[in-house]
């Protein structure tokens, strides 16, 4: 399949192999990730790096609880200037870059060269618990140096360091450009198995063997290959027993009641000074930015009731 607009729903498959040894997720994320990528306007090379990330925030907290959320920050000295993406049980994932045009030449394999943007840094993910409903638990944040920027890696460094789990880890966003130039997401996705304590350590060089002689995970994509298939070509003679399947999507917990909160939480000095000036307000939000405006009479409103 190889059309502007992939008609399969983007989703996830959660999965488990060698009589629960090996945890196995894929996703297709081709629509999401278009999603942000005309949200945020971003350059080829930065929607390959958002994009990953993106993907690899789903993958990451698959098996996350109803009130969990999994944050996934990459602090950089690159030109992109860092990458946020959080992720939620519910197969929800949102994210930005600092600085959405940051573009590099392609590498030598002819590929977006998102190492160069993204430089050397920090890589961070943070797990949290009932933040929608103020129950708030310490989260646990664990991080390891950035090992090569190209993302994939990067988490796989992460969950051997940081988690003690060996992985393997593959991410992809494919763009093509349209007959005006203009680059557009056709593919995006990726996978990751993770060996558990006590199984056989021996399983990921097995796959990794299988990645790397198979096609790319877009390539697949842009076949028709969904989750499982993926699965099945990264597992070759492995077999694996799904324990879920479920669609995700780019979706971003802002709304114009809470933009009206937070203006409403402006001292009063500095609010006049806004009404005065300015005659409203405006709040755009960073994950997926949306902008949210208050008019003159809005302002008025709200100092209003203070009053």
């Amino acid at each position: 399949m190889t059309g502007e607009q992939n008609t399969n729903f983007d989703s996830l498959v959660r999965a488990t192999a060698a009589d629960g040894g090996v945890r196995c997720m894929a996703a297709v994320t081709t629509m999401l990730v278009a999603e942000a990528v005309s949200r945020h306007q971003t350059s080829p090379t930065v929607a390959a790096a958002l994009g990953r990330t993106l993907t690899g925030a789903l993958l990451l907290g698959a098996g996350l609880k109803e009130l969990d959320r999994l944050t996934v920050q990459i602090v950089c000295d690159g030109p992109v200037g860092g990458i946020t993406a959080e992720a939620n049980a519910r197969g929800q994932v949102r994210g930005y870059a600092r600085n959405p045009a940051a573009n590099s030449e392609l590498n030598g394999n002819g590929k977006f060269d998102v190492s160069s943007v993204v430089g050397n840094g920090m890589f961070y993910v943070t797990h949290e618990s009932g933040y929608e409903i103020g129950l708030y638990t310490d989260p646990y944040r664990g991080s390891v140096p950035i090992v090569s920027g190209e993302i994939g890696e990067d988490f796989a460094y992460y969950l051997a360091k940081s988690e003690q789990i060996p992985s393997a880890v593959t991410l992809g966003v494919y763009m093509r450009a349209r007959p005006t130039g203009e680059m557009f997401v056709e593919a995006a996705g990726g996978l990751m198995i993770q060996v558990m304590p006590g199984a056989d350590e021996r399983i990921i060089e097995a796959v990794e063997d299988a990645i790397g002689r198979g096609p790319h995970t877009t390539t697949l994509i842009r076949e028709g290959a969904r989750p499982v298939d993926m699965l099945r070509a990264a597992l070759g003679d492995l077999s694996f027993e799904v324990l879920e399947e479920k669609p995700v999507s780019f979706a971003c917990t802002c709304s114009h009641e809470r933009a009206l909160s937070l203006i409403s939480s402006i001292d009063r000095t500095e609010l006049e000074t806004i009404l005065r000036e300015d005659k409203g307000a405006a709040m755009t939000c960073h994950f997926c930015n949306e902008t949210y405006r208050l008019d003159e009479a809005a302002l008025e409103g709200i100092l209003a009731m203070r009053s």
